[in-house]
């Protein structure tokens, strides 16, 4: 794991696994961090309703010392991020590049959460499975499609099945050598946990990607993959985890690839000849 994670991201993984009164505190500090940057222990306490000492527990279960540590932390976070142009600035062109700027700022944060052994294990189970089956439903569930289209593309045959009950049955059909992966920025999803649970009944390992390092899903599996997200719990769940899974899950297409050698690139050339065969004169 990266020794700068930001605090935003450290705070996003656990915050599934927080007590209600620290929860409240994670969510002022992710909601307001510059003023929070001006507070004391006591004032946050007294903003959000908890005692001083739940503000220190907190920012020990988020991996620092004390608040002091949690703050010099965010200021440099705070620091390095650079001023979005005025949503207004240019009409609606103004307001998508701030967002986009936004979205840079958080991608860049999105491997500081991840170990290299989980990855490195990942890969080789995705490499090794005779069968390898990808889940995910909502929001998350492009993200499956893309991934095992390009896995595909590469030559490690993946499948993906759109409905949620037809997911449980292709999981609860694997072998134990077989491989699932199920998708979930919360990890909390109903169906794609119900299929990661078929998928262990049928002995076969459920590799998680999630943004969340303590969830139902994590539970399930036998590799985590956390991927880091520095907005807040409402752009986590409805914009920020898809992007950064996307983000990842082309990353990793090219890890898998790499491992693959030569086998990724003869499907590489085969995929490119089918595409020159589809394409038109366009004179």
């Amino acid at each position: 794991m990266s020794a700068e994670v930001p605090v935003t991201a450290r705070i996003a993984a656990v915050r599934n696994s927080l007590q209600p009164s620290e929860r409240r505190v994670a969510d002022l500090i992710v909601d307001d961090p510059d003023a929070v940057i001006e507070l004391t222990a006591q004032q946050i306490a007294d903003r959000v309703g908890v005692g001083r000492s739940t503000v220190v527990r907190a920012c020990q279960t988020f991996g620092y010392r004390g608040y002091p540590q949690l703050r010099v932390a965010l200021a440099a976070e705070r620091g390095r991020r650079s001023a979005p142009a005025p949503a207004t600035a240019d009409g609606p062109l103004g307001g998508i590049r701030s967002a986009i700027d936004r979205i840079a700022d958080d991608l860049r944060a999105v491997t500081s959460l991840l170990e290299a052994d989980a990855v490195a294990e990942a890969v080789e189970a995705v490499v090794a499975a005779p069968r390898l089956l990808v889940v995910a439903s909502g929001l998350s569930a492009p993200v499956a499609t893309d991934l095992a289209m390009r896995l595909t593309a590469v030559g490690r045959s993946a499948e993906t099945v759109g409905d949620a009950i037809g997911q449980q049955i292709a999981a609860r059909h694997l072998a134990p050598d077989d491989v699932c992966v199920v998708i979930s920025g919360s990890g909390a999803n109903e169906a794609s946990l119900r299929a990661a649970a078929a998928a262990r009944a049928a002995g076969a390992r459920v590799i998680a990607l999630t943004s969340f390092s303590a969830s139902p899903l994590t539970e399930r599996a036998d590799v985590t993959l956390v991927l880091a997200s520095g907005g807040s719990f409402r752009d986590e769940l409805e914009h920020t985890s898809r992007i950064a899974h996307a983000v990842f899950a082309e990353a990793f297409v090219d890890a898998v690839a790499r491992a693959r050698a030569g086998d990724a690139d003869l499907s590489r050339a085969r995929v490119l000849e089918i595409l020159s065969d589809n394409l038109g004169d366009a004179g």
